[in-house]
Parts: C-alpha cells; structure tokens; sequence
C-alpha cells in the first residue's frame, strides 16, 4: 500500500484519487475550497460523471479514501503527493501554471521528509524543472525531493474506465525511486498487460500535449472533409468508415459535427502552440486545426438560416448544451458560441440538456431553461441537436412536428437522416451529407 496525497478535488484529482484508492492504496485528497471538502466527505461530487458517486463513497467507506482542507495533515505520511490542481488557458492561450507553483511553494514550507512529488496536471515542457526550484526555495529543513510526471489520459463521461482500463500510463522520472513507487502504484494493471511508458520529464510533459494535438487534428481534418464532401456530393459518413476501416487511421475521433470543446483540447492545442512559439518553431498543423474548430458553429448557424429563411426574431430550440454528452461540463463547449450568435440576431432561446443547464445558467440566466427536449422544442421555429446524449437519439418526432411552430431541423451530429425527418414534414441538415440539400460552401 502506498500512501498518496491528492492536491486538488477537480475533475482530474478526484477520479484519479478515487481510482487510486480502489486500487487499495491509501489516498487524502487536498482542497482549499472548505464546501467542497464538506460535501464530498457526505458523499456529494461536484460535478457530473457517471459512477464516480459510488466508488467515492465505497472508498470512503472502506477507509481508504479522505478529505482535508489541509495540505500539511495530507502530506504528513504520504510516500507520493500528486499535483492535479487547475492549468486553466489565459487570455493569451498560454497555461496558466499560478496555481501549481502557489501549490508547490506551500508543499516546500511544509517538507521535513524525503517525498516524491508528480504533476498530474497538464503543464507545458519545463514545468517540473522550475516547480523543483520553487519547493527547493521554500524548503524550511534540509530535506530532498524527487520529481516526476504523470499526466493524466481521461475522457469526461468515461474516466473510471479510461483511468482502470487504460491504453497506457505515462511516468517521467529521474530517479529510480520515484519510478519504483510509481511502478508499484500502477502494479494492479499489470494484470491487464497496460504498458507502462518510462520516460525523462520533459518528454512525458510532451506526450499529454502532443497525444490531444493529434486528436484535435484528426477531428478538424473529418471536419474540414465534411465541407468538401457536402460540395462534392459524397457522404461523410462513408468517407469516415472507409478511411476507420484502414489500421493506420483507425476508426475513432472520425466523427463529423460540432469539433472539439472541453477542458483539455482547445486549452492543449493553444498551449502547445506557445510552447512551440517559445522556442522559435510554429505549429501550423495545429493552428489550422484550431481555426477550423471555431468555425463550425457558424456553419451550423448558416444551415439553419439557410432552411429557416433567416433567424431574426425567431425561436429557436437547442438540444444539449454540455460540449460531450454523460458530462455537465461546458468549458469550450460549441453552445456558447451559438447562443452567443442567437442573442445578436434577437432570437427567443428554448433549452434543455439532462446535466449541464445549472453551470450553463452561470453564464446565460436568460435563456429558456426546460424539463425536457419536447418542452423546448414547443413553440419553436427551428431545432438544433446539439449534443448527442442518448436520450435524443430516439426523439418521437410526430410530437416535435405537431408542437413547434416551424420546421427546420439542424442535427448538429449526424445522428438522424433527411429521408426519415421528412417523413414528418421536417426541414433537415447536417454535415457532410451531399443529400442534405446545402447550398452552402
């Protein structure tokens, strides 16, 4: 058994120390936030994500799994402190790292034993090598530290599985006891064959950056083909499985839509865009991914001007406002922009999402906030899906087509066809169908 501290209750933290301490080590996570602490040790998560509920309260059950606000009870025993604090993207699209280093300079005032101290948060090339100088100027007894990375691979709605059954772990070292205890902290995978990827520090800080990269490329790229498709007269989705079907592509992030939002795709592909730039190289590739990322709620918007004969004034019903579905997360999400562009045109807003609609009324408490996708589609002239939770993969659009005013459509992720809404009298557009009757370019 290892004994780890957590520091930080986010999204990152918490699933990672809940996991950890169903793996039977024994696991205090840290937060300043005394709410937060407070309910979590009831029980209460503070965020949506499937399961997570349930093997926290386990854990805390079972004794394995804690809660403080205090960093120094935390740090007391543990072999290990994890930091998995917030590396939020500034205005300038640089990581914001004001959080990690105020964690490590508490984590130096407090040090009197030798530690292993891992950055579980994602940080750009370098980090680590100056955290080690901010605990080092901090440290009040004459005690030594290793340092080491371990970033995280997690996919919000799915991170219990992601973090148990993961492709890889990921471990940057440069001492063999730090990587001995993060071998032994991993061990209960080996059963399940997860190649352990032993690196130096700045190629494991590299390889977070580098892996969402590719897959924010890759879904830019389907994108951008979804365009050329739709002129074309070719069928995305076609396109897409053939290309999936080749086991040098592969099949997944092939999905044509609304792109890329979350926590960790845009701010990554921005940070490792200044990381390049700080070094004097430029990452084109990834820039373009970027631009034609912020151009796809537009082109939605355009389809449903072009079927509804223009937005202004009207209203417009939209289905899901979380950027993924099994998550209440709307960071980067394509809603915002969206609504954003609705409220320009004057348009009547009608919402519903099963998760997100609390977080989303922080920034838009003017919306029409509904109980179900058929109370928000009352009344309206046009429809957006925007997220693709199960429960609108089987609307009953009899009801829709008899409660909305108009009869445009826009399925924002392929998940229906033109034939079958027209069998309902339904206006329907999607991306990167010829047959969706687009004139658009």
């Amino acid at each position: 058994m290892i004994r780890i501290c957590m520091v930080g209750t986010g999204y990152v933290g918490l699933v990672s120390g809940a996991c950890m301490a169903d793996f039977g080590h024994h696991v205090t996570c840290v937060d300043i936030n005394q709410e937060r602490i407070e309910n979590l040790r009831k029980g209460g998560i503070p965020f949506y994500e499937p399961g997570l509920d349930r093997l926290v309260l386990k854990n805390v059950a079972e004794e394995r799994l804690f809660f403080t606000t205090s960093l120094a009870e935390g740090m007391r025993e543990a072999d290990v402190i994890f930091i998995a604090v917030q590396t939020p993207m500034s205005e300038s699209g640089e990581a914001d790292l004001q959080y990690v280093m105020k964690v490590g300079q508490e984590i130096g005032g407090l040090l009197d034993t030798h530690k292993v101290i891992v950055t579980k948060s994602t940080v750009p090339v370098g980090t680590n090598r100056e955290l080690r100088k901010v605990i080092q100027a901090n440290l009040k007894h004459d005690v030594t530290f290793d340092m080491a990375s371990n970033p995280e691979f997690l996919r919000e709605g799915s991170s219990i599985e992601d973090f148990m059954r993961p492709d890889r772990v990921v471990v940057g070292v440069e001492s063999e006891h730090a990587e001995q205890l993060l071998s032994e902290l991993y061990r209960p995978l080996y059963l399940l064959d997860t190649p352990l990827v032993k690196t130096n520090i700045e190629t494991a800080e590299l390889i977070k950056y580098a892996s969402n990269s590719f897959l924010a490329v890759k879904i830019s790229f389907i994108n951008e083909m979804a365009t050329l498709a739709e002129t074309v007269g070719a069928d995305i989705s076609h396109v897409a499985k053939a290309m999936g079907l080749d086991k040098r592509i592969g099949p997944k992030f092939l999905h044509a839509g609304l792109g890329f939002g979350g926590s960790c795709l845009p701010k990554d592909t921005n940070a490792i865009v200044h990381i390049a730039n700080s070094w004097g190289r430029d990452m084109s590739i990834v820039r373009a991914a970027i631009a034609v990322n912020a151009e796809l709620p537009g082109r939605a918007l355009d389809k449903a001007e072009h079927l509804a004969g223009g937005l202004a004034g009207k209203t417009v019903a939209l289905l899901g406002l979380a950027f993924k579905p099994n998550t209440d997360d709307i960071r980067s999400s394509p809603t915002l922009p969206l609504v954003e562009a609705l409220k320009a045109k004057g348009c009547t807003i009608r919402v519903h999402d099963p998760a997100a609609m609390e977080n989303f009324k922080i920034f838009h408490p003017d919306l029409e906030y509904t109980e179900s996708p058929y109370q928000a589609c009352t009344g309206a002239d046009v429809a957006l899906l925007v997220t693709e939770w199960n429960q609108y993969r089987q609307l009953d659009f009899e009801q829709l087509s008899a409660s909305m005013a108009g009869n445009t459509f826009i399925d924002c992720r392929n998940v229906y066809d033109r034939p079958y809404l027209e069998r309902f009298g339904f206006k329907y557009d999607c991306f990167g169908r010829a047959d969706q009757t687009s004139d658009l370019s």
